[in-house]
């Protein structure tokens, strides 16, 4: 066991972030971002992330978020936190076209039922169309919904290896999951998470609105990158074992 003390400061922000954050030239890249309170609480007392986050964490989050190809989230967690358009400033925009990349990062829904909040901008205000990933359970009249505001991609399951496939073979390589529990926890048992960027929050919020899980067979070990600190938070990278 070792004590190690901080070392001297220095300020991280903008392309800096992007160099701590890299994705790698080649291959799918799986990343899982969240936060979490000192008490393991995913969420405040109003169900929402937002609320035991900061400027900080969010920094972070559009960090990994910029250069991403898709943005893989489970229905309930798109529900709670109602997600805005996904967009690209002009700037993140050139930066991605010249990269070969689509303008902005594609958001994949996934959904058995299709029971999904059709109100929200997010599916006509994003620059690209969001996809819907569901199953062979979808009734007819959801799929006609759904395809009045997204593209359907319809599997024969929703495993893991399944949903993920579905992205890389349409060139969604980057792909950043984040959430909710239930979903990264079957990437992680499936064993095709690469990398997973944690906030810690400086606070205590209770877990009476942070979903339970079963929890996988077995233990998930990665290795820790780095960390950055700012207010209070602390911002940590880990990565597959063997994988840096």
């Amino acid at each position: 066991m070792e004590l190690v003390h901080p070392a001297p400061a220095r300020t991280v922000a903008g392309d800096d972030l992007l160099d701590l954050y890299p994705w790698p030239d080649q291959g799918r890249w799986v990343r899982a971002m969240m936060v979490t309170a000192l008490d393991g609480a995913a969420a405040g007392r109003d169900g929402l992330s937002g609320s035991i986050s900061s400027s900080a964490d969010r920094e972070v989050f559009d960090a990994v978020r910029r250069l991403a190809d898709a943005v893989l989230v489970g229905a309930g967690t798109l529900r709670a936190e109602e997600y805005g358009p996904m967009r690209a400033s002009d700037e993140h925009t050139e930066r991605r076209t010249a990269a070969g990349q689509a303008p902005a990062p594609r958001l994949a829904v996934v959904s058995g039922s299709l029971d999904l909040p059709w109100e929200l901008p997010v599916w006509a205000d994003s620059t690209l169309t969001p996809l819907v990933l569901t199953g062979p359970e979808a009734a007819d009249d959801a799929l006609a919904t759904a395809r009045e505001h997204a593209e359907v991609v319809a599997l024969p399951d929703l495993e893991p290896a399944t949903l993920l496939s579905a992205l890389t073979d349409r060139g969604l390589r980057r792909i950043v999951c984040e959430g909710g529990p239930s979903l990264l926890e079957k990437v992680v048992a499936a064993d095709l998470l690469d990398e997973a960027d944690i906030t810690l929050s400086p606070v205590f919020a209770g877990t009476a609105t942070t979903p339970r899980t079963d929890g996988p067979d077995e233990v998930a070990r990665l290795d820790l990158v780095h960390l950055l600190t700012a207010e209070g938070f602390v911002m940590a990278r880990y990565t597959r074992p063997g994988s840096r």
